[in-house]
């Protein structure tokens, strides 16, 4: 039996967020990235299933990494936003925003 690739876990841990099941679809992403860790796809991916499954610090550092790779990826700053909000560090949020905002992003108000 073959292992899945990482673009099958990735697509796997997609549809699973998209029927909102972000706990599965985070342990399916771990995979993904434990095989290509330098993938922005699987680790935005995988920041958003600890976001919606309420795995703030996770999250934060998964958008991390990202913004690592792609420092003008206006959706991970974004994300990172939303992470500080949720976890009431005021300084994240508003940076992140900030920049999101500056590269063109359309802030939810």
């Amino acid at each position: 039996m073959r292992e899945e690739s990482a673009y099958d876990l990735y697509k796997r841990g997609e549809e699973l967020l998209g029927t909102r099941n972000p706990a599965q679809a985070a342990v399916v992403l771990e995979r993904a990235r434990r095989q290509e860790p330098g993938r922005s796809s699987i680790r935005e991916a995988l920041g958003r299933a600890y976001f919606d499954s309420g795995q703030y610090r996770r999250a934060v550092a998964e958008f991390t990494a990202v913004l690592e790779l792609y420092p003008t990826n206006r959706y991970a700053h974004y994300c990172l936003g939303r992470c500080g909000e949720k976890l009431g560090d005021e300084l994240l949020s508003r940076r992140h925003f900030k920049l999101a905002r500056a590269m063109g992003y359309e802030l939810e108000e």
